[in-house]
């Protein structure tokens, strides 16, 4: 159990061996460091998943007290008054009526019609990396590409563009295990500052329509507007924050893994599975949180109402119960069902997003830079719950 320190940099950087270790021993433990259950085998983990005895809050059942629980400190306000807004921390009916409502504006098929301009953004942006012979990966194509993506798709006016990815990476922040008082005081600020730009903005917008997804979601009846601009608040920072570190991932994991990236740079084919293995192998949300509505078992341990429980998406997606060889990097594995995505109600859902961004981003490097290598190893940033390399920098 000692193992387990999402704290720990050499944990975040490889946090494999040591889920191998818990998997086979303490499958199901209690963390006292973080006060929660830390569960780590992928049946346990699916399951638990598509429970409705378990929630991502408890405030529909239960009030803090009840569950032993301090209330958010006041100064933390605005940021929980704009992540509560927001679908992921909701659970039905809310949850059910408000992604009911935002599905209509964020269709399967509206993603598909984005592919055009996705590739055209990826392709640029490589080609300006290629032109320069190199650079940081993340920086220069990784962290741009989505940033402009849901910019577009939200209607952010280009010049403002360059407020979003300070104001995302604030925010997100406060998803870390006990984030200290410099990063609460940081996501408190760019929820303010963002809630202010959105609100201003679905106002314009609803005077002046135009052919953009705040246009579309201020035109759905029974949406609020504090739902509104949660509901963009969240489509920026899941739809950005984990594409980021996939991409970053994806790509050390496959310089890592010479024979496999050798294997796509000769069959781009390959791109649709390679996709689904990268994002199993390396998943950038290593870490996703329940709490208890219900006493529950697991594994044959008994887990009480009020508690909250680690689902370790990372360990989960290396189970060998399920996965064949879970430590090899296989680009052609089928099927895949990785939980990368999370899964029940809950079940992302900018995915179709997320795999086109990637698909493109991967077929443009594959196509411009076929020769790309790495120059040195990359560090990881410290967060665990949000897993991601600080920079990755290349050569063509």
């Amino acid at each position: 159990m000692n193992d387990y320190a999402p704290w720990s940099p050499a944990f975040v950087a490889d946090p494999y061996p040591a889920f191998e270790r818990l998997r086979r021993e303490s499958p199901v433990f209690f963390h006292e460091p973080t006060n929660q259950w830390v569960i780590s085998r992928y049946a346990d983990v699916n399951t638990l998943l598509r429970d409705r005895r378990l929630g991502r809050t408890y405030h529909h059942v239960a009030t803090d007290e009840e569950f032993g629980r301090a209330p958010q400190p006041d100064h933390l306000k605005p940021f929980w008054d704009l992540n509560d807004a927001g679908m992921l921390d909701m659970e039905p009916p809310d949850h059910t009526r408000l992604r009911r409502l935002v599905s209509k504006a964020f269709t399967p098929r509206m993603v598909e019609d984005l592919r055009p301009r996705i590739r055209a953004l990826a392709e640029g942006l490589v080609g300006g990396l290629v032109e320069r012979g190199g650079g940081d990966l993340i920086a220069e194509v990784a962290e741009p590409l989505p940033v402009t993506v849901i910019a577009e798709m939200l209607g952010v006016p280009e010049s403002d563009r360059h407020l979003l990815r300070p104001w995302s990476a604030d925010m997100c922040g406060m998803y870390q295990l006990n984030p200290s008082t410099e990063i609460q005081n940081a996501a408190v600020r760019s929820s303010i500052e963002f809630s202010d730009y959105l609100r201003d903005l679905s106002r314009a917008r609803r005077k002046d329509p135009r052919d953009d997804l705040i246009s579309a979601l201020c035109q759905v009846e029974g949406l609020t507007e504090g739902e509104l601009i949660g509901t963009c608040a969240l489509l920026l920072n899941a739809g950005h924050e984990a594409t980021v570190n996939a991409t970053g991932n994806s790509w050390w994991a496959l310089f890592r893994n010479p024979g496999e990236l050798e294997r796509l740079r000769a069959d781009h084919d390959l791109i649709p599975t390679a996709v689904e293995e990268l994002l199993r192998y390396d998943t950038p949300l290593p870490l996703f949180e329940r709490w208890v509505l219900e006493d529950i078992e697991v594994g044959g341990v008994p887990i009480p109402r009020g508690a909250e429980v680690a689902l370790q998406f990372a360990s989960a997606c290396r189970d060998p119960e399920v996965f064949a060889d879970p430590d090899v990097l296989d680009l052609s594995r089928t099927p895949n069902p990785h939980l990368a995505f999370s899964a029940g109600i809950h079940f992302c859902l900018g995915a179709p997003l997320a795999r086109v961004e990637l698909a493109e981003s991967f077929r443009a490097f594959l196509r411009l830079a076929p020769g790309l290598t790495v120059k040195a190893d990359p560090e990881w940033k410290p967060g665990y719950v949000l897993r991601g390399l600080r920079a990755l920098q290349v050569e063509i």
